[in-house]
């Protein structure tokens, strides 16, 4: 039986699967780069919804505004939640300087991966022709 002529309840022949509708579709108005809303970001850094928003707001966390105004924030939000609050407590920094700590931290990573990219190239022998 194709997926189109399945029933609601028949799902894609695994069990626990969810059933395709396909006369409903569904549009992105962004390539997928932020995906998670504010609900599901707070459940997942333990933080209050008012404290991500703040976080948003001081440029700690990537996040973009929606036609109706709610925020939404990459897959890797939990995580840069995570980076914050152990700079926040390892080094009892304020927010401001957190987010210049991160800056230079993300400005070193870059550096570094280019070191590593031309020493690579440095490796590879020169073929001449």
């Amino acid at each position: 039986m194709r997926a189109e002529h399945r029933s609601p309840g028949q799902a894609a022949g695994q069990p626990g699967t969810r059933a395709a509708y396909p006369l409903v579709r569904v549009h992105r108005t962004s390539p997928g780069r932020y995906q998670l809303p504010m609900a599901a970001v707070a459940g997942r850094s333990g933080l209050p919804p008012e404290l991500v928003r703040r976080f948003a707001a001081l440029g700690l966390l990537d996040a973009e505004r929606d036609a109706g105004g709610r925020l939404w924030f990459r897959t890797s939000a939990p995580s840069a939640i995570a980076r914050v609050q152990r700079l926040r407590a390892g080094l009892c920094l304020n927010y401001a300087a957190i987010g210049v700590v991160l800056d230079l931290l993300d400005r070193v990573e870059r550096l570094e991966a280019a070191l590593r990219r031309s020493e690579r190239a440095a490796k590879e022998p020169t073929t001449w022709t």
